[in-house]
């Protein structure tokens, strides 16, 4: 089997990647800036660059679920790429989120820029987008849920899908061989806000008014045309419904 090394390795989705490349009983390394160094894992700060040739050292395939909103993805990347190039790595896996190249969000326009830096990297390379996690959407609706009113941008849904389905096909696509940017990969149903907000409100036992605003410019405007939305691939299974309905610890 493999050496496989996943970057962001003790994250949501990266540690589920782990456990099921591990169960198909590949060699796994995690590398992330929290994890003690052993033989197996690497505590490695991809923006600095610093530690990344022995971390790869060996590695056949890369599986890069790192990132972070708050910027620096495209420097990590450019970091990963070169150490990649010298270890000899022969494929790297990139989650990547669908409407990159659609929404003007800031985080967005890095992710489509780590894309293109893959593309023409020479690594043999495979990009898969998907739509918002369930955890995500759950996350941003627990901070709104905090204040005595909902506010809710108008107009807007999302399309959440379960991170363990993303984990699942990310796993799949690194025993393969590169295969470019794959087909996008949205969850079961496309859900308006409000309708979201709805649900996640019963599901924690709570009350509270939802008032939706229109807002201005250009990023707003391409969540309202649905750029981040995948209908034509809802392959997803799970449900947001069901999804917290697997969250008994918080209700209330």
């Amino acid at each position: 089997m493999s050496t496989i090394l996943v970057t962001g390795g003790t994250g949501t989705l990266g540690r589920l990647v782990v456990d099921r490349l591990r169960a198909a009983d590949h060699r796994v390394r995690v590398l992330s800036r929290h994890v003690p160094a052993s033989d197996l894992s690497s505590p490695v700060d991809l923006r600095r660059g610093d530690g990344l040739d022995a971390a790869l050292a060996g590695v056949e395939v890369v599986v890069h679920c790192a990132s972070s909103p708050r910027g620096g993805d495209d420097v990590a990347a450019g970091h990963l790429i070169a150490a990649a190039r010298r270890a000899g790595v022969g494929h790297l896996v990139y989650i990547s989120i669908v409407g990159v190249d659609v929404v003007p969000l800031p985080y967005y326009k890095v992710k489509l820029k780590v894309e293109r830096m893959l593309a023409e990297s020479g690594l043999g390379v495979t990009i898969l987008r998907t739509t918002q996690f369930h955890d995500l959407v759950a996350q941003a609706l627990a901070a709104v849920a905090k204040l005595p009113v909902m506010p809710l941008p108008a107009g807007v849904s999302g399309q959440p899908i379960a991170v363990e389905e993303v984990a699942d096909r990310l796993a799949e696509l690194a025993a393969g061989r590169p295969a470019g940017r794959v087909t996008d990969m949205g969850g079961p149903q496309v859900l308006g806000f409000e309708e979201a907000a709805r649900t996640y409100l019963a599901a924690v036992g709570r009350r509270r008014r939802i008032v939706s605003l229109r807002l201005p410019g250009k990023t707003y405007a391409g969540f309202r045309r649905g750029g981040h939305l995948a209908p034509a691939h809802a392959v997803g299974r799970g449900t947001f419904a069901e999804f917290l309905a697997r969250r008994p610890a918080d209700r209330g």
